[in-house]
């Protein structure tokens, strides 16, 4: 029985220490010793939050993974309109990267150790998130509110490399706070993909205001 799932705050302190560990030594370069050392814990109170070191590196990625899909989720089924869709997508992936971001650094740099079992349930979930991405889009381009010539896969694929860098650069000490980094991403991809006469007027502005004064699902 997977134990990873068990919410109590044992857990997440021993989730918080194993990413600054990981973060600085390595995955292979931390033990559970150092783990339970630097919990203060024992290994009956690891061993009973999880089943091993690797169920733990799993459980690092899955909860922003699980965070972003769920997000993505709920934009689709709260909003019928393709451009108000895609704005609260892109506003929560990007939240991501504030709430998140110890895992996700743990996970570009330690994605390589997963056990195959693990990965092939986060690229399920990654799979998911990026057809959700994907639907949005082409819902937006048969509505005719984005432009006809949008390549909706590569389209898509910018989308999440430009938000997926943003962990490389983002610090919560920075000028801007990481809801007013989402707005400027709503701002740049809106510009790309909309129909040139759907981005005068108000009807786009209005957006912008919207989408640097909310936040979605709070």
């Amino acid at each position: 029985m997977r134990k990873g799932g068990v919410r109590t705050s044992l857990r997440k302190k021993i989730i918080d220490e194993a990413l600054i560990l990981f973060e600085k030594h390595g995955f292979h370069g931390v033990t559970v010793n150092q783990i339970v050392e630097k919990t203060g814990t024992s290994k009956g109170g690891f061993y009973h939050h999880f089943t091993s070191k690797d169920e733990l590196l799993f459980v690092i990625h899955d909860e922003f993974i699980t965070y972003v899909l769920e997000k993505a989720m709920i934009a689709t089924e709260t909003f019928s309109d393709p451009t108000e869709k895609l704005q609260a997508i892109i506003k929560d992936f990007v939240k991501t990267f504030g709430l998140y971001k110890p895992h996700i650094s743990v996970f570009y740099q330690e994605n390589i150790y997963l056990k195959p079992e693990y990965e092939n349930r986060i690229k399920k979930k990654r799979d998911q998130f990026k057809q959700i991405l994907l639907n949005a889009l082409r819902e937006g381009k048969e509505a005719g509110e984005f432009r006809g010539d949008l390549s909706i896969e590569i389209t898509a694929m910018a989308i999440l490399g430009m938000v997926n860098w943003t962990y490389k650069w983002y610090k919560d000490s920075g000028a801007k706070t990481i809801d007013e980094i989402g707005s400027i991403y709503v701002d740049l991809i809106l510009r790309a993909v909309l129909k040139s006469d759907s981005v005068s007027g108000s009807t786009y502005e209005d957006l912008l205001i919207s989408s640097v004064k909310e936040d979605f699902y709070v």
